[in-house]
């Protein structure tokens, strides 16, 4: 995972310029004000400061759409290049005037980091580590706010402190940060996906892995392409197949899945009902409305969520140990990697096309390079879905040695038994494909191919009523070998898009022929449309109403209040007996606050993958309250100086802990979670957009409030609002770590779904 750790790391460093931008106009504004005599010009010394953030909220208005259209690391480079002409024009700002024009410049290079750093650390980080990368952002911009400190700390020693430095120097890391979006950040392998350029993305994948094996993962970019609502829950009992899967006598909704050695198998029973899954119960519970209050008021999704990670094992290990590999089917991981085949791999819509004389040849992979049979015989022989039969029995056979695994890799159906190949995508989770037959309207057979994520939740003895029998029963009397529970989240196949007459071949896969829906995407940018998806609406909904609560938990004003707290304190009294100016003395009790935050980040990043994103928010929210609810008491009740000042600095001190911990980089990450491919640049624009919105309405509301209500009132309100945060997150915000981002969308739209229908009409 080198790759995309060092890629992540690259690309916070956008974040690292934003945190040096918020402190270098912090230090400067004291002698910008005197230079240009502002002391009687309030609104424009409040413009000088909030320039970079009215820049920042007007670029986030489009950012997030221009990305879905022509990809994030343009518009990284974009950031990049704003930052450094906003640093070089404040370096030489004659009047106010220039200077208002290089805030706004520079903070159009913020909105953008801001606003796609956390989308593009989610589509390159696998999910066992995705939380930690996505909490980069908050550790380097702490850290640029703390390096920026330093600096302006160092200027104000010297006798005629010149604040164009302070600002211009920004230039300086910028050129690092535009050095390594052009010569070192690759594209987003979704993004590449998303417009049918399947090599990039493979080359892409390949670097940030660090393996050739990728084939896995590129099936489970296209199917994330979608963003319909059409997702069903199915609980399957899984064992093991004895004998060939058109020999056996089994039911007819019987779903066969293969591994990657030669003749393995399992038998997937479908359980009656659908309810025999952790999934399905949860879904039921909701549904039908038993169970506590508590239940009933929960978010489909946030119960769905919960019994996945229920099931996980406790394990140690941090985010790896936290999520199990492919525990359902032994000896499965990719199934495409069982072969090293020094050739590599060239398949592309763009060179691979419909009617090569390659694509006449049975043994032909579509996902993987040229099949070669090892040496031992073990490999996989052929292709994970067959290009060219429905049929269970193949054109050419192979040798007789290799007539299992054929007939096992094909995608079509016979004998009324359905087949399917699987691969592991990460979080003990596998992705699968079915073969389905259905009567249509006009009474035609036809037969279709559809996705399913398979998740081990329970073992179930052979023979048991876990599977009704089904399954299980397959098994005989082979009581050493135990079954398990797996639910399955199905829905229309994106790799293969329509329907076929029983007996034709099906449809081309993306990789050799884009179907119509990922050509569409390659041509056009995403519909505003797709946004009334029940399951991105649902999605939206989450995300923007947990940025407008972050807003208005109360960061800035503690902020504000942080230096008065500090020289109640002693602090300021302290360090002017070391021979300190006023002014040095307010930027360093700044840079102590900041370098408060960074060891509890380090704690969050340790934390993100292992405890998760919604444990963090209810642990750490309770304490916001209560470290608020004591600012109040200190600020209302009658006491000595001394115990005012060490209640007061305590709670600060627990406040920015708590808050850099949770509330901090988590609503970014989700964020960046919980939408669809094709809408997720969109989508995060618009939550962006609430950030900056919630920013300047607290910033501006601030002043006003402490006027009316007092520091008291203020407090008050913004602990008012983290008890409505902290119940927000415990009936809404559902756990995503660990998981595919595709994945966690299928969840959305299940989620959506189970809340519009009673429960005897969701199966």
């Amino acid at each position: 995972m080198r790759g995309a750790v060092l890629v992540a790391v690259a690309a916070a460093i956008g974040n690292y310029l934003q945190g040096w931008d918020n402190a270098t106009i912090a230090g400067a504004v004291l002698y910008i004000k005197r230079e240009f005599a502002l002391e009687t010009q309030p609104a424009v010394e409040g413009l000088v400061v909030a320039m970079s953030l009215i820049g920042a909220t007007i670029i986030t208005t489009f950012s997030g759409p221009v990305s879905d259209l022509v990809g994030r690391r343009p518009m990284l480079i974009a950031s990049s290049l704003l930052y450094f002409a906003g640093g070089l024009i404040m370096l030489w700002s004659p009047n106010v005037y220039v200077l208002l024009l290089a805030r706004l410049v520079d903070g159009f290079g913020v909105g953008l980091a801001v606003t796609l750093v956390p989308v593009y650390i989610s589509e390159t980080s696998p999910p066992e580590i995705r939380g930690r990368l996505n909490t980069l952002p908050q550790f380097t911009g702490s850290g640029g706010m703390f390096m920026s400190y330093c600096m302006i700390f160092a200027m104000t020693l010297s006798p005629s402190p010149n604040w164009r430095i302070m600002l211009g120097v920004l230039f300086v890391p910028s050129l690092l940060y535009l050095f390594v979006t052009v010569f070192y950040l690759p594209e987003s392998p979704r993004w590449l996906v998303s417009k049918g350029r399947m090599k990039e993305a493979r080359v892409v994948l390949e670097m940030l892995r660090g393996r050739e094996d990728v084939s896995g993962e590129m099936a489970l970019l296209v199917e994330g392409l979608g963003t319909g609502g059409d997702t069903e829950i199915e609980d399957y009992v899984v064992g093991p197949s004895e004998g060939d899967a058109g020999e056996n006598e089994q039911a007819r909704d019987t779903v066969t899945l293969y591994g990657p050695e030669q003749g393995l198998s399992w038998v997937a029973q479908p359980v009656a009902g659908g309810r025999g899954s952790m999934l399905g119960s949860s879904l039921g519970l909701q549904a039908s409305r038993h169970g506590s209050m508590y239940e009933q008021m929960k978010d489909p999704v946030v119960a769905l969520l919960g019994s996945v990670h229920e099931r996980l094992p406790e394990s140690g290990g941090g985010a790896t140990g936290s999520m199990r590999g492919s525990t359902l089917f032994p000896n499965l991981g990719s199934m495409l990697s069982v072969n090293d085949r020094p050739g590599g791999s060239s398949w592309d819509e763009e060179n691979v096309q419909p009617g090569d004389d390659d694509l006449d040849e049975e043994e032909e992979e579509y996902l993987s390079d040229d099949g070669k049979d090892d040496d031992d015989g073990g490999g996989l022989q052929a292709p994970l879905l067959s290009r060219q039969s429905t049929d269970v029995e193949t054109k050419n056979e192979p040798a007789s040695g290799q007539v299992a695994m054929q007939r096992h890799s094909s995608i079509g159906g016979g004998g009324g038994v359905e087949t399917a190949s699987t691969m592991g995508i990460g979080g003990g989770w596998q992705l699968a494909w079915k073969w389905t037959e259905n009567v249509g309207p006009d009474g035609v057979k036809r037969g279709a191919v559809k996705r399913m994520y398979l998740h081990e939740e329970s073992e179930a003895a052979p023979g048991g009523d876990a599977g009704g029998g089904g399954a299980a029963g397959a098994a005989g009397d082979a009581q050493s070998t135990a079954y398990v529970h797996a639910a399955a989240l199905v829905s229309r196949s994106m790799l293969y898009t329509k329907d076929v007459l029983i007996g034709q071949s099906p449809t081309e896969p993306a990789f050799a022929n884009p179907p119509e829906a990922v050509a569409a995407a390659a041509s056009t940018g995403p519909a505003w449309r797709e946004l009334l998806e029940p399951g991105v609406r649902h999605a939206l909904f989450c995300g923007v109403t947990i940025q407008i609560l972050q807003q208005f938990s109360g960061i800035n004003g503690v902020l504000y209040y942080t230096p008065q707290i500090l020289d109640q304190a002693g602090v300021s009294v302290l360090l002017a007996s070391l021979g300190l100016s006023g002014d040095s003395t307010s930027i360093l009790i700044s840079g102590l606050t900041t370098l408060l935050m960074l060891p509890s980040i380090g704690v969050a990043m340790r934390l993100m993958d292992a405890s998760g994103r919604r444990a963090l928010l209810l642990w750490t929210l309770p304490v916001l309250v209560a470290s608020l609810a004591v600012l109040v008491v200190a600020n209302v009740v009658p006491m000595a100086a001394t115990a005012h000042a060490a209640l007061s600095t305590g709670s600060v001190i627990v406040y920015f802990c708590c808050f850099v911990m949770g509330f901090g980089p988590i609503p970014n990450i989700l964020c960046a979670e919980i939408f669809p491919t094709r809408v997720r640049g969109l989508c995060i624009a618009i939550c962006s957009l609430t950030f900056w919105l919630g920013d300047i309405a607290v910033t501006y509301s601030l002043p006003v409030m402490l006027s009316s209500v007092g520091l008291a009132g203020v407090f008050s309100f913004y602990a008012a609002v983290c008890c409505v945060a902290l119940v927000f997150v415990a009936l809404k915000v559902p756990e995503t770590k660990g998981l595919p981002l595709e994945v966690i969308i299928e969840f959305f739209n299940v989620g959506a779904k189970a809340g519009t229908l009673p429960d005897e009409e969701f199966h």
